[in-house]
């Protein structure tokens, strides 16, 4: 070793000795303040995993009373907005006119074929003129049966008038005459993630609660499964049904359906424990592991009273610290005083 080195480590030896440099009044002693903390274990537990989804309550159907020839004259109207109506219902009378003039040109198209038909069995004309003369009497007979549905236009569901677009005397534009809601049954649609496609079945209770009934549950079931998913958000959707003969539900309602998936393992932690970092949604725990807090993101499932499941971040048996996080860091040494 170097002449000159070994005598600057001995030098330093010999200031560090007790007693040597001038003695302790002149030496400090660094030492970190421990943060005092309560903490709480994680803990297994079989809870029920339940989903919530928000949306707005839907009619079971929906139709739009209209003919299918615009420039029509609106002749009668029936109903009026709130009218419950039957499916089969006559609910709009459209001006005939136009059915008359078809109907008149139906009969001498009528007449010209049986004339020509005659006339071929006797041999004056070919085969290939009767089977125009006939090809025009079906477009014609077509055409006239069209009309008919389009001057008698009855109801298509049992429902309720919703909407009235036209008033009688006006000429149709393309606007149904007509809104109808079939409100008897409602029902919401659920878009959920992919993890759960193999647990929905159809016939599966939902509850169903809405903001305006508070503490009160309808009782919905799954009517419907699409069968394919979003590529984009990993979701399929699910439709459900709601009994409303009461008629107390009304579409337009926002609603929260609440999906029983069954019981699973949850790592359950006091609410407290997970705190928000600030500007954005993440959430997060110190667990605090030998004495030192240790920061860690957390993804939160469900809360049970005043519990939360977390589903990744942690493990059984792990301590959280449930106070002083205004002093916390990752890092930061802590003394746990639950007492």
């Amino acid at each position: 070793m170097n002449r000159k080195i070994s005598w600057i480590v001995m030098g330093a030896l010999v200031l560090s000795l007790p007693g040597c440099g001038g003695g302790d009044k002149g030496a400090t002693t660094v030492q970190q303040a421990k943060v005092l903390v309560k903490t709480a274990p994680v803990e297994k537990r079989m809870i029920n995993e339940e989903v919530e989804f928000t949306a707005n309550i839907e009619p079971y159907k929906k139709n739009y009373v209209t003919p299918a020839v615009s420039g029509v004259r609106i002749d009668r109207i029936l109903v009026d907005v709130g009218d419950r109506v039957r499916k089969g219902q006559l609910l709009v009378e459209m001006d005939p006119v136009q059915y008359d003039q078809q109907m008149v040109q139906l009969m001498n198209q009528q007449a010209d074929y049986n004339r020509i038909k005659a006339v071929y069995e006797a041999g004056g004309v070919s085969k290939q003129e009767l089977d125009q003369a006939e090809t025009q009497l079906e477009i014609q007979q077509k055409n006239v049966d069209n009309l008919k549905k389009n001057i008698r236009l009855v109801s298509p569901i049992d429902g309720v008038v919703t909407a009235r677009n036209s008033e009688e005397g006006n000429l149709f534009d393309n606007q149904p005459v007509l809104e109808l809601m079939q409100i008897d049954r409602l029902k919401v649609m659920a878009a959920l993630s992919e993890q759960y496609f193999s647990k929905v079945k159809v016939g599966m209770p939902v509850a169903v609660t809405v903001d305006i009934y508070p503490g009160e549950t309808f009782e919905g079931r799954v009517s419907l499964i699409y069968p394919a998913l979003d590529p984009q958000t990993r979701t399929f959707q699910v439709e459900v049904t709601i009994p409303n003969g009461n008629g107390r539900l009304r579409p337009g309602m926002f609603s929260r359906s609440i999906f029983n998936m069954g019981e699973k393992e949850g790592l359950m932690v006091p609410d407290v424990a997970v705190q928000r970092q600030a500007g954005t949604n993440d959430r997060f725990v110190y667990v605090i592991k030998d004495s030192v807090a240790e920061y860690r993101r957390v993804k939160t499932g469900r809360q049970v009273a005043s519990e939360i499941d977390l589903l990744s971040g942690v493990s059984e048996g792990e301590e959280v610290a449930l106070t002083s996080f205004t002093k916390l860091d990752d890092g930061t040494l802590v003394q746990i005083k639950n007492d």
